[in-house]
């Protein structure tokens, strides 16, 4: 059994040539007793962006603030808060902030994926 709050979850910032103004935090997965999978919240900060990356293992995302937009297959999806998409194994994909805000999204991937 595991409680708390977002707002009490560490959050770690990611550095990379690839990468920009992103945070992470790991909200719930094995270490809450989820074995398996895991569940993320990520928060792109003003004009961030995730790389443009593709890996063997599916994911879900939800957006829960802001504006921002999804590349995958080759085209820009624009995302809002309520947006949701399922981004198969294999496919090249990256999130981006749009907005003049915060954009953040909850991201579920399978354990060997939260790397």
């Amino acid at each position: 059994m595991f409680v708390s709050h977002v707002d009490k979850i560490e959050k770690k910032r990611l550095e990379g040539p690839t990468l920009k103004n992103v945070e992470k935090q790991v909200l719930i997965g094995p270490e809450q007793g989820w074995e398996g999978w895991v569940m993320r919240k990520f928060t792109l900060g003003k004009e961030g962006y995730t790389p443009r990356h593709s890996h063997s293992w599916p994911h879900i995302v939800l957006v829960v603030e802001g504006e921002g937009s999804l590349y995958m297959d080759g085209k820009d999806y624009p995302l809002t808060a309520g947006s949701t998409s399922y981004v198969t194994g294999g496919l090249e994909h990256s999130l981006k902030n749009t907005g003049s805000e915060t954009f953040a999204f909850i991201c579920i991937v399978p354990e060997e994926g939260d790397v």
